[in-house]
């Protein structure tokens, strides 16, 4: 049987995977982080990625970082193919396609250096010139232009927040990845940290993506996509009505006018939200009956 030519996505398209699958091995145990998952995603989006812990989401999030590479299946970012990179590719793409917000600041900062010198510090170890003229538009950028001599033990949490977004944005990448970039602070500093987010999509037209589980910010992003056991299963999207979520948010957050849409996989598998499951009595391996009834698809309990 011949191989399955993986094409490039049309040039509207940042990231698409299909049947993305990523297996870990080690002597005796093997596995399955992602399953099958499908998504897209189009350049100059802002998108947020849900789903309980195990569920996938920091797998995809490192691999679209080109810090793990995928088992099986298509990923290709700014169309290029992730499963033929080479380690100098990966390398390649680290420093010109992708920026990397953490969860923990240690991991984004130097604590005894100024907020000017950690922006910095990436621009001088890539050998950018005008380096410090750029950490100010930067720092400028994320609002936080008066606090550039301070250091990180002078700053807030959210101003942290803001000046690790500026070091990841220092290599003018496509892509921002941020992961639970609001973990650690109130919900007031949550909003001013989206609205950062919201304001370098717009003005740089940097696709971003952020993995969160904060349901009063994924609420207030125009897209969200449920990922459940290693499967993209349903998508949020803002409408104008009122629509109870899937349960990844809370009520409060589905009044903000999020539809939730279901995702079929590229061979038509749908995942049915196990609350609907259990409300018909079945569960995994159960039969069902399948109809086509006035233009709708029916699933009926096997008598």
């Amino acid at each position: 049987m011949p191989k399955k030519v993986m094409l490039a996505p049309p040039e509207n398209v940042m990231v698409q995977a299909d049947n993305l699958v990523k297996i870990y091995k080690s002597s005796d145990v093997e596995v399955m982080a992602l399953q099958g998952l499908d998504l897209t995603v189009e350049r100059g989006e802002l998108m947020g990625i849900v789903g309980a812990s195990g569920s996938g989401k920091s797998t995809l999030l490192n691999m679209l970082g080109g810090l793990d590479r995928p088992s099986a299946g298509s990923l290709f970012v700014d169309g290029k193919d992730m499963l033929k990179f080479t380690e100098k590719d990966f390398i390649d793409y680290k420093r010109k396609t992708v920026g990397f917000v953490w969860q923990n600041n240690a991991r984004n900062l130097i604590p005894y250096l100024t907020a000017q010198q950690n922006v910095e510090m990436p621009l001088l170890l890539s050998g950018f010139s005008g380096r410090r003229q750029r950490a100010s538009e930067l720092l400028d950028m994320v609002g936080l232009s008066h606090r550039k001599n301070s250091r990180l033990d002078q700053m807030s949490g959210g101003e942290q927040q803001r000046v690790a977004i500026a070091i990841a944005l220092s290599n003018n990448p496509k892509l921002l990845l941020a992961d639970e970039p609001t973990g650690s602070v109130d919900t007031a500093t949550a909003k001013l940290i989206l609205d950062v987010f919201r304001e370098l999509n717009k003005v740089m037209g940097v696709t971003i993506i952020i993995v969160t589980h904060d349901t009063k910010l994924s609420a207030q992003i125009d897209r969200v996509v449920a990922i459940r056991d290693g499967k993209t299963s349903s998508e949020l999207v803002r409408k104008s009505s009122v629509m109870k979520s899937f349960g990844q948010l809370t009520e409060e957050a589905a009044d903000a006018g999020h539809e939730e849409l279901s995702v079929l996989d590229r061979a038509g598998r749908l995942q049915i939200p196990k609350e609907y499951l259990e409300e018909l009595g079945l569960k995994g391996g159960d039969k069902v009956r399948v109809e086509l009834e006035d233009g709708r698809i029916c699933i009926y309990p096997r008598l």
